[in-house]
């Protein structure tokens, strides 16, 4: 996958997803957070949550670093990992690794999804589909196991990459 995929394109495509928290929701639920954990709020951190919960797209560090220094330029990757890392034990992003291994982070949802990667231009397809769920269930039940959770990640190329020659 290409690095600064996503920034290039418009919102991240989803199917079938339900209402999102509003950024200055999930704000004052970071903050609330921070409080419980004896934690201050501070500016660069809240720059760095705020443009993270308004980017709403999957996103590197690196990336967000560079939209983070458009409104800050004081910040310093040291702080965007660990306002990054802050952020996932607070449960509200999540971290993850797709094929290219890179982490990318997206804003934790109020409910499950999962992902279409095109393999040309890294676009992130978020999508929900009952009838997977459904079988998973299915098969969590003919195993006798208890499924507490998965990640479906789907690669291939995304519509636009298919009817274009690839690039030479």
């Amino acid at each position: 996958m290409a690095q600064g995929d996503e920034a290039r394109g418009p919102e991240p495509a989803t199917v079938g997803r339900r209402g999102r928290s509003t950024a200055a929701e999930r704000m004052l639920t970071f903050h609330a957070r921070l409080r419980e954990r004896g934690l201050k709020s501070t500016g660069p951190r809240d720059d760095i949550a705020r443009v993270f919960f308004e980017l709403s797209r999957h996103v590197s560090a690196e990336e967000l670093y560079a939209e983070v220094k458009k409104i800050n330029p004081h910040v310093g990757y040291a702080t965007i990992y660990r306002t990054l890392k802050l952020l996932k034990e607070c449960n509200l992003l999540f971290e993850r690794h797709f094929e290219e291994g890179q982490a990318r982070y997206e804003v934790a949802g109020e409910h499950h999804h999962d992902h279409f990667i095109c393999e040309r231009c890294g676009r992130i397809i978020e999508f929900e589909n009952s009838e997977i769920e459904r079988i998973q269930d299915s098969i969590a039940k003919h195993l006798g196991v208890l499924l507490t959770h998965h990640k479906m990640e789907l690669y291939g190329l995304c519509a636009e990459c298919r009817v274009k020659p690839p690039a030479p």
